[in-house]
């Protein structure tokens, strides 16, 4: 109680410090979305959209085949190897990557890979995300936080874990939509309508939503030590 009776505000908790050796490495921030989606022949799709990064604005795709076989779409050999390095593929092509985006409609163009999605409105889990601030979202101290609870209410989802080649990860949400396959083929094979991701994609640590959707998210990726 303060001096006329009424209750001293409570602070906002504070999320645990980060370990000092994480704090030492060089850590690179990718801001953008990331689109996951299942297809009804068994093939998942990944795609990072990322509007800033330390190699420019860029997208990239990710796909799983039915038969587990892990592909990575990327469109620069510098952006490539630095995907490949973080995640884990059987294979790496190096192929055009576009994005367009008309109102609630994506459309991606990935080499052989053709997909358009629709996105929806987003849910109760969307609106909580939007109101975390931008400055929050990029603490990999808050997304550590979160790590738990983002478990539990997306099984498959992690928010921090161990990469490839020694390197940390850590990823803000701040925004979900579920979105709609409206069309989708590979190397000229048609994929069939929208599915859940089932079972989880394989590239890294965590999987992207069972349901498909499009995340808002802030990633930090420290490298390991040289």
């Amino acid at each position: 109680m303060n001096r006329r009776g009424t209750s001293a505000p409570v602070p906002a908790p504070v999320p645990p410090p980060e370990p000092a050796s994480a704090a030492r490495r060089r850590r690179l921030r990718f801001e953008g979305w990331i689109a996951g989606l299942g297809t009804s022949c068994g093939t998942r799709v990944v795609l990072g959209h990322w509007q800033r990064s330390p190699f420019g604005a860029f997208s990239d795709v990710m796909v799983e085949r039915a038969n587990g076989e892990r592909l990575l779409l990327a469109p620069t050999r510098e952006t490539a190897d630095f995907i490949g390095a973080t995640y884990v593929f059987d294979t790496v092509r190096v192929v055009p990557v576009r994005v367009g985006i008309a109102n609630r409609t994506w459309t991606v163009t990935a080499g052989s890979l053709r997909l358009s999605f629709v996105t929806g409105r987003r849910g109760p889990l969307g609106l909580l995300l939007r109101a975390v601030p931008g400055a929050l979202a990029r603490r990999p101290a808050w997304s550590a936080l979160l790590d738990r609870p983002a478990r539990l209410l997306l099984p498959g989802v992690r928010t921090r874990g161990s990469a490839r080649a020694g390197r940390r990860e850590w990823y803000g949400a701040r925004d979900l939509r579920p979105v709609r396959l409206v069309s989708a083929s590979f190397d000229g094979v048609d994929l069939g309508v929208a599915a859940p991701v089932d079972p989880p994609v394989r590239f890294g640590f965590g999987s992207v939503p069972r349901k498909p959707s499009l995340t808002r998210v802030t990633t930090t990726v420290a490298l390991g030590p040289e």
